[in-house]
């Protein structure tokens, strides 16, 4: 709480004390649902007239951490990549012209503000890029499964202890408690970052460019700039939000992506290609499959 400046500090304090907040259990579903409701109203409102009031509330060692949603800065991003991508012929077919052309210079008019560009909250959707795992170790796990009593969903920051492993039988299904996050501090992150980078930016060669796409030191730079920007005490977590919804309990127990980068990572150190390429190996043979989801009919 006290990386944010006066007056939006007390506005958090009262927000984080608020029984009418989106508890955690709920807020995932509650962001989604306002999404979904732009994108099929007529015309699709690709971002929010207003920026969103909400924040993922985390309490740990008396300490009070708050995750601003930014909705509408997210959605900013999201929908200028989304024109960056795709055709404007194509483009058309989702928004019409004088909808895209309101939303662009809403967009500018925030950048020419000098407010800062970067949110609290990055997102991927259909998978977790590589370079996500690297901020965070395999003891930093907290996976819940089915409905434990006093679990929480993914997709934010709030509970007042890590979250036990636990495990459950059966099919994935939407449950609000079915979750998986790693959680670490900001120091650790940075720390874990740095230290990757030169040994991605080494690399092994030709030997891993066999499993194309390697671990990128772009990705690592970038990721590293973006964790430059938050308070040295804020904690940093990768939450797996909806996509736990795609993954059964057998395969959310047995991903260790998070181990297999740091293995990667070490055997790139010491010039191992072949544990190396086997672990890429194993990460892309996992995530490829859920990707393709993005495309499936």
């Amino acid at each position: 709480m006290t990386a944010f400046p006066e007056p939006a500090r007390t506005l958090w304090t009262a927000y984080a004390d608020s029984r009418r907040r989106p508890r955690r259990v709920h807020a995932l579903r509650a962001e989604q649902r306002e999404a979904l409701g732009r994108l099929a109203a007529r015309p699709p409102r690709p971002a929010p007239e207003r920026e969103s009031e909400h924040a993922y509330v985390r309490r740990s060692d008396d300490m009070i951490y708050v995750c601003p949603w930014e909705t509408r800065l997210r959605s900013w991003r999201a929908f200028a990549g989304f024109r960056e991508r795709t055709p404007e012929s194509l483009a058309a077919r989702f928004v019409p012209p004088l909808v895209t052309a309101r939303v662009e210079e809403e967009f500018e008019r925030w950048k020419r503000s000098g407010r800062n560009l970067d949110p609290h909250i990055q997102c991927s959707t259909w998978h977790v890029p590589i370079a996500w795992f690297v901020p965070f170790a395999a003891a930093e796990r907290c996976l819940v499964l089915g409905g434990a009593p006093g679990a929480t969903p993914g997709s934010g920051a709030e509970s007042a202890e890590v979250l036990p492993e636990h495990a459950s039988r059966g099919p994935a299904t939407a449950v609000p408690a079915r979750t998986l996050i790693y959680v670490t501090s900001m120091p650790e992150a940075r720390r874990r970052v740095a230290a990757a980078l030169p040994v991605v930016r080494d690399g092994l060669g030709e030997g891993t460019d066999q499993v194309a796409p390697p671990l990128a030191a772009g990705h690592l730079e970038t990721l590293g700039r973006w964790l430059a920007g938050f308070h040295p005490h804020a904690l940093v977590e990768l939450d797996y939000g909806g996509l736990v919804h795609l993954l059964d309990d057998d395969a959310l127990r047995s991903d260790e992506s998070v181990a297999e980068i740091g293995v990667a990572l070490a055997a790139m150190a010491r010039g191992e290609v072949e544990l190396t390429v086997a672990m890429y190996k194993r990460l892309l043979a996992r995530w490829r499959p859920v990707r393709a989801l993005e495309s499936a009919n």
